[in-house]
């Protein structure tokens, strides 16, 4: 039985859906589909959680062995936070490493997701912060620079959270976060750019 660890905060967690429709189960339940066994997904993320509390989090209860996939998407809630791309690159580097370290030291074994763009979402709109997706680039340009330097595999799912501004079926009930409608166009994202076996 194969082994995923999905590192990250709402978005992986699957804020405001059902366990059956965030990303990570979604995944697991198409590989099932390809005929491949994979146990069901140990997720460490919590709504609201940054870098910094992801770590924490691993600190305090880091996972037993070896996962055949890791997945990372982290970074959002800095950049909510106000904080800046380039405070942002080493803890994620660190998040990174400590990724590839549970993969077994095989960085082709990681998958890192790009943070989505909320600020096209009724809820940024309240907040007036609708015109800050320029600075969601530069945190993904960070986080996109580390991985391809690291090895390991980077999936893009900025844009089509961005469509998420004309199509309402991709947002939840909150106006914030990923329907699974959405999570399931992230799920084919992943498997057309990266071979899991």
């Amino acid at each position: 039985m194969k082994r995923y660890l999905a590192l990250g905060d709402s978005y992986t967690i699957g804020e405001s859906v059902s366990e059956a429709e965030r990303f990570p189960e979604q995944l697991c339940a198409a590989l099932r589909q390809r005929g491949q066994h994979w146990d069901e997904p140990h997720i460490i993320a919590r709504t609201g959680w940054t870098t910094d509390e992801l770590a924490e989090a691993i600190a305090a209860h880091p996972p037993a062995g070896r996962f055949d996939l890791v997945t990372l998407l982290i970074g959002v809630n800095d950049q909510y936070r106000r904080q800046t791309p380039e405070a942002y690159r080493p803890r994620f580097r660190g998040l990174l490493q400590q990724a590839i370290a549970f993969a077994g030291g095989q960085p082709r074994q990681v998958i890192v997701l790009s943070i989505p763009d909320w600020c096209v979402t009724p809820f940024a709109a309240e907040q007036h912060r609708q015109n800050e997706g320029p600075v969601i680039d530069r945190f993904n340009a960070v986080n996109r620079e580390e991985t391809l330097a690291a090895g390991a595999h980077y999936v893009d799912v900025t844009a089509i959270s961005r469509r998420a501004a004309q199509e309402t079926s991709l947002l939840a009930a909150d106006g914030l976060h990923p329907s699974g409608n959405m999570y399931a166009l992230w799920v084919a994202a992943i498997l057309s750019s990266v071979a899991l076996e």
